[in-house]
């Protein structure tokens, strides 16, 4: 191959490269494009929800917990790649980002709901009591979530899109 004929490097743009060795090695998924780390944001949760039985006074914590969608979450995490993990969002299937984006604000008004119920006097009881089923409608969804950043379910989504256009719909 000549000099002239050789193919221009890709422009630089200042955003990060998407390629899959890059992506994998920041914990990635280089098919789909997502992160699970976006996930630790409602584990936290759920964990000082586990502990408010036993330490009470994580409920500090669990008050301070705010709703992050998935770019404020790694705009205000100190994960090392994190604007990668937002460019790769963004390129990330239109689909699967939408699976994920509702279940994330599906999490996040359950936990928006809960911290405000625990604010209301509550016996400590039933503040468990809350916590807990909190936790049970919660561990389904973040596992939901987590087939979607890893992929699963994409030849369901494939599916759908082929019927969707077969019914011209």
């Amino acid at each position: 191959m000549t000099a002239a004929s050789s193919p221009s490097p890709p422009k630089d743009n200042g955003a990060p490269a998407l390629d899959a060795a890059r992506l994998a090695a920041a914990n990635i998924n280089p098919r789909t494009k997502l992160a699970t780390d976006y996930l630790n944001h409602f584990n936290e949760a759920i964990m000082m929800l586990e502990m408010l039985p036993q330490m009470p006074d994580c409920i500090v914590d669990l008050l301070e917990w705010k709703p992050l969608s998935y770019t404020e979450h790694f705009a205000a995490s100190n994960f090392k790649d994190r604007e990668l993990a937002i460019t790769a969002y963004e390129a990330a299937d239109a689909r699967a980002r939408d699976q994920l984006d509702r279940l994330a604000d599906s999490m996040n008004a359950i936990l928006v709901a809960t911290r405000d119920a625990i604010l209301t006097p509550l016996s400590e009881p039933v503040a468990n009591a809350v916590a807990a089923e909190t936790v049970a409608r919660l561990k389904p969804l973040v596992a939901e979530a987590g087939g979607i950043i890893n992929g699963a379910g994409e030849e369901h989504m494939d599916a759908q899109a082929d019927v969707d256009a077969l019914m011209g719909g």
